[in-house]
């Protein structure tokens, strides 16, 4: 289990695949302020309404000129189910073996009702167009956490 990227550290570079067959790169968004949030599962409640949050104040980000990317370690398939049901905006990357996601801190051990399991703990990096972390959260709560994100970019371009 990797430690959690901080602020100050180089964004661990990345390859995903998203729908119709594209692969995203951290280094496509060099010189642009990116949002790179990891949720749990497609389709579940916290995460829909974290994504449906992120997609109603998209425009928002766009404004700022920031590119606003999910992932976690679902197929592309489940991803486009989930990006029509809900009409999302950004792209989603499907990360199945959780490098990435080991990567940046977010595979962690988590315990529900006692039982241990392996799996994505949602966080969100900000990346400034320098490649380094901005800013961190971890342990996201999602009441809130989209206009937290605007704020924290907003600061950052000031």
């Amino acid at each position: 289990m990797a430690e959690w990227l901080e602020a100050g550290d180089k964004a661990v570079p990345f390859r995903l695949k998203t729908y119709g067959g594209d692969t995203v790169k951290l280094s496509d968004f060099k010189g642009q302020t990116v949002v790179l949030y990891f949720y749990p599962r497609d389709d579940t409640p916290g995460c829909t309404k974290e994504a449906c949050a992120f997609r109603d104040r998209s425009g928002e980000l766009q404004d700022l000129g920031v590119v606003l990317l999910g992932i976690s370690p679902d197929t592309v398939e489940s991803h486009e189910r989930f990006r029509d049901k809900y009409e999302l905006n950004f792209p989603l990357l499907a990360d199945p073996d959780h490098a990435i996601s080991e990567a940046y801190g977010a595979w962690r051990e988590k315990n529900m009702y006692g039982k241990k399991s392996m799996g994505i703990q949602r966080s969100t990096f900000i990346i400034d167009g320098k490649g380094k972390i901005a800013k961190t959260w971890k342990r996201v709560q999602v009441a809130g956490h989209d206009a937290k994100v605007i704020e924290a970019v907003k600061q950052l371009s000031s």
